[in-house]
């Protein structure tokens, strides 16, 4: 699946990972790119599209497809994150509920609507940004890690679903980001434009998974190992 000449749909486009998408999409020869954002008038790239989504609002969601109806790459990218003071906090099903809405369910709420937009192409993909947390939770990051692994369950089954309407679906796992999201926590940054650029390459050579830091390359390598990282991982002072 190549990008140049597709026409690429991404959520959470305003800024950060998602923009890093859109323009990045676009410097690589998209043919046309939509910016998938809350407030449309607030938006002002050149070359790239606004259009008014917000996944935790189906009614949002089917309009945005219905409007982008030769969308060929759908990038999954509007998420939200919070802390906890662990996994038996008071709030956490309160967090977690709210976590959900957007990393879980606005997934599948974008996968059901542009799905058949999808299928009228020879080819599609859609690409799914996840985390390192998939695979590591600690107790401050529970309520979100949950919706991560969540969102990992169903990017597996819609791999396998949508690959009969050749729609390629890839994974993005990734630590810390250089964003807003994250500028005040002092750790190891990956930045936007160097993720962007490895998950279009793997996209192109076909890969399913993205593994964008040595973090969560390291992570993932120890799964099956009786000593997973997840069992013992470092935490936060």
């Amino acid at each position: 699946m190549k990008i140049a000449g597709s026409v690429v749909f991404v959520t959470g486009a305003s800024r950060g990972l998602g923009l890093a998408f859109a323009r990045l999409a676009l410097a690589q020869g998209a043919s046309k790119v939509y910016a998938g954002v809350r407030n449309p008038a607030g938006f002002n790239v050149p070359g790239i599209i606004p259009i008014k989504i917000d996944v935790t609002d189906e009614v949002s969601v089917i309009a945005a497809a219905k409007e982008c109806q030769d969308t060929t790459i759908l990038v999954n990218n509007a998420g939200i994150g919070s802390l906890s003071k662990g996994a038996l906090a008071p709030d956490m099903i309160g967090l977690s509920k709210h976590l959900m809405d957007t990393n879980y369910y606005g997934i599948v709420r974008t996968a059901q609507a542009f799905a058949p937009v999808l299928a009228a192409s020879d080819q599609s993909a859609m690409i799914n940004v996840l985390s390192d947390v998939t695979w590591l939770s600690i107790p401050m990051l529970a309520a979100y890690a949950a919706s991560k692994s969540a969102a990992w369950s169903l990017t597996n089954a819609l791999r396998l679903e949508l690959k009969a309407q050749n729609t390629h679906v890839l994974a993005l796992h990734v630590g810390f980001v250089d964003t807003d999201l994250v500028k005040d926590f002092n750790v190891p940054k990956s930045s936007p434009e160097d993720v962007v650029h490895e998950v279009y390459a793997g996209l192109e050579a076909g890969k399913y998974e993205v593994l964008a830091d040595e973090g969560t390359r390291h992570i993932k390598s120890t799964l099956s190992l009786e000593d997973a990282i997840y069992f013992n991982p470092p935490l936060p002072d």
